[in-house]
């Protein structure tokens, strides 16, 4: 089987490449270096010749990215902020722009932002209600942003017909696929045009890269501005950072089915806990936008779920304190348990209900993991 036809289980484990070519290494060298030596006739004996530009680290990185999303390419950021708002500066000015009421609250808070500046026109759809989707496109409309499963409250949207409603008013679809992690769900297969991942989060995996990363379906004039941007804002993913994205990436597949068989788990014990309102996870049956999920989510539905916790705001944050394995902390994706209280993280003006306790299931043993939410909810 050729390296490019490689299924990508392997091309996850092997990083891309499984042997470095000069040395031997079966792990990838890292290079530090900002500045790079140019040729006899002065060229740049790499792709590029300066940090800013890119680092061997960094476009191993990309590479492999790219493959596993079967896109043209990919541009890793500093940051999940980064790479979101380079690509919301590729929008025309005044351009209309579509995204859900509830998302990752960060990028909700950038577009508003850019509304008040007069610098686009913002219509946030309710991802809850059959249709608002499309109803909110319109002819003028240039970038549809949606997230799925969404942040915190995991409700499902269909891409491909996101995807349709797009394009037929001349729109690109951008998907922040963060959750689906490249293993459950390959958005630009389904048609979107640009995939977005907070690689902090899943890609990574082990809480310590601050990261972003688009990949395109297509290395069109858009995507050419968004490299371009990311060179003038010195915002390429450092190479240390890269070495440590590329090192989490080989575990990706283990750690995510993981989380996931061990979130169903969990999900199912507490879904008629009399301490919990509701559980909020697209893997139950019951969640509506489950059969959504299970076609475009072939893979596991994410570790990541959320608890509707009776008695309101105050026996929310008491649950969380009250966790002793699981641990009280922001950000998602890593190996280890996190629950986060989302209303007191956004603020009073957030739509996330005041009783919504967020859970980032890791890969301990689902034993524990109950017996501390037990032991919590207990309290109440």
């Amino acid at each position: 089987m050729s390296e490019r036809n490689l299924r990508h289980e392997t091309i996850a484990a092997q990083g891309g490449h499984a042997v470095d070519r000069e040395t031997g290494a079966v792990v990838p060298p890292l290079h530090a270096a900002t500045t790079y030596a140019r040729d006899e006739n002065y060229l740049p004996r790499l792709r590029e010749n300066y940090i800013r530009s890119g680092s061997p680290n960094l476009w191993q990185l990309e590479d492999t990215l790219a493959r596993l999303e079967q896109g043209a390419a990919a541009l890793a950021f500093s940051s999940g902020m980064a790479a979101s708002t380079t690509l919301f500066e590729t929008i025309p000015p005044g351009a209309h722009v579509v995204a859900p009421q509830v998302m990752y609250y960060g990028t909700r808070d950038w577009l508003r932002r850019l509304e008040a500046m007069s610098r686009i026109r913002l219509t946030l759809f309710d991802p809850g209600k059959q249709g608002d989707l499309q109803a909110s496109i319109t002819d003028g409309t240039d970038l549809v942003w949606i997230e799925t499963p969404l942040n915190p409250t995991w409700e499902v949207i269909d891409i491909a017909a996101a995807a349709r409603a797009a394009h037929d008013a001349g729109a690109i679809l951008a998907v922040d696929a963060t959750v689906s992690a490249a293993v459950t769900t390959r958005p630009l297969t389904l048609g979107a045009d640009v995939v977005f991942h907070s690689a902090t989060k899943y890609l990574n995996g082990h809480s310590d890269v601050l990261a972003g990363v688009l990949v395109t379906r297509e290395t069109n004039a858009r995507w050419q501005q968004v490299a371009k941007l990311r060179t003038m804002q010195g915002n390429p993913l450092a190479p240390h950072d890269a070495w440590l994205l590329l090192r989490g990436l080989r575990t990706l597949f283990v750690r995510y089915r993981q989380a996931s068989a061990n979130a169903l788990v969990l999900a199912r014990h507490f879904e008629n806990h009399p301490k919990v309102e509701a559980v909020l996870y697209p893997g139950l049956e019951s969640h509506a936008g489950h059969a959504v999920a299970k076609r475009q989510m072939v893979d596991g539905y994410s570790g990541m779920m959320s608890l509707l916790i009776r008695g309101g705001f105050d026996a929310a944050k008491k649950f969380c304190v009250s966790l002793t394995t699981v641990v009280p902390a922001t950000s998602l994706g890593g190996v280890e348990t996190l629950a986060e209280h989302r209303k007191t993280v956004e603020g009073p003006a957030s739509p996330v209900p005041d009783h919504l306790v967020r859970i980032s299931v890791g890969i301990e043993n689902v034993a524990d993991l109950i017996a501390d939410i037990e032991q919590a909810l207990a309290r109440l």
